[in-house]
C-alpha cells in the first residue's frame, strides 16, 4: 500500500526491478497527512505504470484514536531515536490492519507477494515493524488464504536505514522531487527505462509500503506529462 513517500516509492521500484507487475493501493484511514500522501501515491502508480491503483477509505483507526497521527487529542512529540518509548505517532496495530487489506487485494488479483517498505529505524520505536512481526504475519497469510494461494510477505528494507533506502532508490533511477518540479531529459530517460522494466515478467505484486509518519519527498508526480 503506497504512502507516497520515499519508502513506498523505493519498495515499488525494487519490486518492479525484480520483474513484478505492480498492483498499488493507498489507504485513507484518517491520517493528518492524507491529502499530500494520496496525491503522491497516485503519481507513483502512474510513474511505475502500475497494472492497477486502488484507493481504499476506512476511518476505524482514526475512531479508535490514541495516536497523534490520526487526531488532535494526542500531542505530536519530537522524534527521539535513542528513546525506548513508543512514540505518540504510533497507530495501534496499524500495520496488521493495512497488511490485511493488502493481502485481500493481493489474493483477489492472484498476486505473488505483498511488499512492505518498513525499515530498521521504524522498528526501533514501533512494535509492528520488526522482522518478527512480518514473519508472524506470513504465517497468518499462509493459513488464512485459499489453499492454492501463495503470497510472500516481503520486507526488503527491514535491516536498512532510511539513508540506505534512498541510496537504493537513486541506484534504480527514482527522481525524489517535490510536485511541480521541472521534468528534464535525465528524468525522461529514467521514466522510459522504468516502463520497459515493468513488462519484463508477468508476475504480480501488491506493492505494500507502510505509511510514513512524516512523508518524505515523493516520486516525481509530473511523470504524467510524458
Amino acid at each position: 500500500m503506497a504512502s507516497g513517500g520515499t519508502d513506498s516509492a523505493t519498495a515499488a521500484a525494487v519490486a518492479q526491478d525484480a520483474g513484478y507487475e505492480l498492483y498499488i493501493s493507498y489507504t485513507s484511514y484518517g491520517q493528518q497527512t492524507e491529502s499530500k500522501e494520496y496525491e503522491c501515491a497516485q503519481a507513483q502508480a502512474e510513474a511505475f505504470d502500475a497494472a492497477d491503483f486502488l484507493h481504499l477509505t476506512t476511518d476505524h483507526l482514526s475512531k479508535i484514536g490514541a495516536s497523534s497521527l490520526t487526531g488532535d487529542e494526542v500531542d505530536v512529540e519530537e522524534a527521539d531515536l535513542e528513546s525506548d518509548e513508543i512514540p505518540s505517532s504510533y497507530v495501534p496495530f496499524r500495520n496488521a490492519n493495512l497488511l490485511s487489506m493488502a493481502t485481500s487485494y493481493a489474493e483477489a488479483n492472484d498476486c505473488e507477494a505483498v511488499s512492505i517498505g518498513a525499515h530498521s529505524e521504524d522498528f526501533s520505536g514501533y512494535p509492528d515493524c520488526p522482522p518478527e512481526f512480518f514473519e508472524a504475519f506470513q504465517q497468518v497469510v499462509d493459513v488464512g488464504t485459499k489453499p492454492e494461494t501463495e503470497i510472500s510477505v516481503e520486507a526488503p528494507f527491514v535491516e536498512l536505514s532510511k539513508t540506505d533506502i534512498a541510496e537504493r532508490g537513486l541506484e534504480l533511477g527514482i527522481p525524489y522531487e517535490q510536485p511541480g518540479a521541472a521534468t528534464g531529459k535525465k528524468h525522461q530517460r529514467v521514466a522510459r527505462v522504468t516502463r520497459v522494466r515493468s513488462v519484463s515478467r508477468r508476475s504480480k505484486i501488491s506493492a505494500s509500503a507502510i505509511q510514513s509518519n512524516t512523508p518524505s519527498a515523493p516520486i516525481m508526480p509530473n511523470y504524467r506529462r510524458l
